[in-house]
């Protein structure tokens, strides 16, 4: 990655003077909430940072035709899931922002209904709330897969999980591109990952 740790501590703050919450801007470098903020903090603490992975995808994320054969890959474990547990899928629950469009392609992958959740934060709160997009499909009654890009704590996922309970589906798979914990199930619904990373 260009820069390192010096170049993400200007992306950080960068992002904080837009008015962003350290949450969202662990989402946005896909970083730990606790690692955002140690780089907003960095110069006043002497302290080491905390163990994580920085996830750079732009290479992939800025050209439709790479994120689409990522999405066919995805769209693959899908069916290799539901088809070991004999089950199916309706709608496709991409999580706002970086997982709306590998959500997107994935749905058009399977021929199946999409719809965008997107939770919102507070600082110092995390998650508070969320909402499903209201111009996409509904997951009343539905057997939803919940699709995201990077999965750093498993905070968001859980909350979509939970969401998609609340508004009566049924979660039935997490898939991300990323899986940066040990983590095979959020909640009860199984978690499957393109890439799994680990500090060792």
């Amino acid at each position: 990655m260009d820069g390192g740790i010096e170049h993400l501590v200007e992306k950080a703050l960068s992002l904080r003077e837009k008015g962003l919450t350290r949450k969202e801007i662990a989402l946005e470098l896909h970083l730990s909430e606790e690692t955002v903020s140690w780089l907003l903090a960095r110069g006043v603490k002497a302290e080491k940072p905390p163990a994580d992975i920085y996830i750079g995808w732009r290479s992939i994320g800025i050209y439709p035709d790479r994120l689409n054969r990522i999405a066919i890959i995805i769209a693959d474990i899908i069916d290799e899931e539901m088809q070991k547990k004999d089950d199916y899928v309706e709608t496709v629950v991409g999580i706002a922002l970086n997982g709306i469009p590998l959500a997107t392609l994935v749905a058009l992958q399977l021929n199946l209904e999409f719809t965008i959740f997107r939770p919102t934060y507070q600082e110092g709160e995390g998650i508070v709330k969320g909402a499903f997009a209201s111009n996409y499909a509904g997951v009343e009654g539905k057997r939803v897969v919940i699709v995201d890009d990077v999965l750093s704590s498993g905070t968001t996922m859980a909350k979509t999980i939970e969401a998609v309970r609340e508004h009566g589906g049924t979660p039935v798979l997490a898939c991300v591109v990323v899986n940066k914990t040990r983590r095979d199930e959020i909640d009860g619904v199984p978690l499957r990952g393109l890439i799994r990373t680990n500090v060792v």
